[in-house]
């Protein structure tokens, strides 16, 4: 009988530590999926769909569970849904985040809760000073911008206006290519900034044709690529004969197949393109168009997928250890190829270090890609580079 009940006692004792371990690894997935940008929001849910269904819902023993959370683009509706998730569905990771302002307005709810924040696509680089527990999984700014840069030095560009979207990431694009492009010996003739919200690119575009510069710099945040490639045309920049360079998010592949022949032979600067020749890209592009209904993955999607593994492989270096601290540890010098070539996570900013391609905008099979001409790989940020 004692050795019943002393088994007895044993096996209940056990119980907790059997429930632990068989707790769900739930992710709060706060994208926009109405608003201006629900075409950001659509491509991260996407692609982490994709990544699940490709790789398993399982994890170091956990099952995970996709919580997602529509802020439709509005910092305080982030703030808020990011609380919740915290207090009421005690979640163990946050991830995606379309726009800077997003990004912020988590940071300190993911700092009081010790758990991380994976930036999928907003990409100021200040992001990550906002808390210990951000870390990167897209791009910043300032890493096309100084390639782009390079790239115009080198082809004989002596003048540029640039043209940039009125916020956090289009202040980085600016400064990070203008003070590369002048330190070079070139000269800004003028520094554009359009208003983010209801973009009128119109009155903008015919101040770079009236300066006639030998190029336009172009940035402009994933989802409205489109509307600038139509306002481009429409004012005749196309026959202009001025160069069309860009930080890759204006051809985002993900749109880039409506711009229209007009967008032909237009340099962009970027960490991703439909068309990068890989097994893996292509098992991705595949999948993507698959479970999206038709879409061509571009770099949000790119960036989301890669962001769902960061998740995965920390947890699968903790071992099923789901505590937000050791999670973070486990997310520093990650290092794996994903669709775009190989990445790495930073140990010490915690920033992404990603290849930057020069592409050009071609016809592949009767259709419009961005086309790989030169790759720079392991491209930190330029903006954390110790002096």
């Amino acid at each position: 009988m004692n050795r019943r009940i002393l088994f007895a006692a044993a096996a209940l004792a056990a119980l907790p530590l059997a429930a632990h371990a068989a707790e769900p690894f739930r992710i709060g997935l706060l994208v926009p999926m109405t608003g201006p940008f629900q075409s950001t929001g659509r491509a991260i849910n996407d692609a982490v769909k994709l990544y699940i269904k490709q790789h398993g819902d399982t994890v170091a023993g956990h099952k995970v569970e996709i919580l997602l959370r529509d802020d439709a683009g509005v910092p305080d509706n982030t703030k808020r849904l990011a609380t919740e998730l915290v207090v009421r569905d005690h979640v163990n990771a946050f991830a995606g985040f379309g726009l800077t302002p997003l990004a912020l307005a988590t940071a300190p709810v993911a700092t009081q809760a010790k758990i991380p924040e994976i930036v999928m696509v907003a990409a100021t680089s200040s992001i990550v000073n906002a808390s210990p527990y951000i870390f990167r999984s897209g791009q910043v700014l300032p890493q096309p911008a100084t390639i782009a840069a390079d790239w115009a030095l080198k082809h004989g560009i002596k003048k540029i206006v640039s043209v940039v979207s009125d916020y956090g990431p289009g202040y980085d694009a600016e400064k990070w290519f203008n003070d590369r492009f002048t330190a070079g010996g070139g000269t800004v003739v003028a520094a554009l900034r359009v208003p983010l919200a209801n973009p009128d690119f119109a009155p903008f575009l015919q101040r770079v044709k009236d300066a006639a510069p030998d190029a336009m710099y172009a940035f402009v945040p994933a989802g409205v690529g489109g509307i600038f490639a139509k306002q481009f045309v429409e004012r005749g920049m196309d026959k202009s004969g001025i160069r069309f360079i860009a930080t890759g998010d204006v051809t985002d592949d993900d749109n880039l197949g409506d711009m229209g022949d007009a967008m032909l032979g237009v340099v962009t600067a970027g960490p991703y393109s439909a068309a990068h020749p890989s097994a893996l890209n292509k098992s991705f592009v595949d999948g993507y168009r698959e479970i999206s209904g038709g879409h061509r993955a571009g770099f949000v999607a790119a960036f989301a997928y890669d962001g769902i593994e960061m998740l995965y492989r920390a947890l699968e270096k903790t071992k099923g250890n789901m505590d937000g601290t050791a999670l973070a540890e486990a997310l520093k010098g990650l290092s794996f190829e994903s669709p775009r070539g190989q990445i790495s996570i930073d140990p010490e900013t915690r920033e992404i270090i990603t290849p930057i391609y020069i592409r050009e905008v071609k016809k592949v099979d009767g259709a419009l890609y961005n086309v790989e001409a030169e790759t720079f790989a392991a491209v930190k940020d330029p903006a954390k580079a110790k002096p």
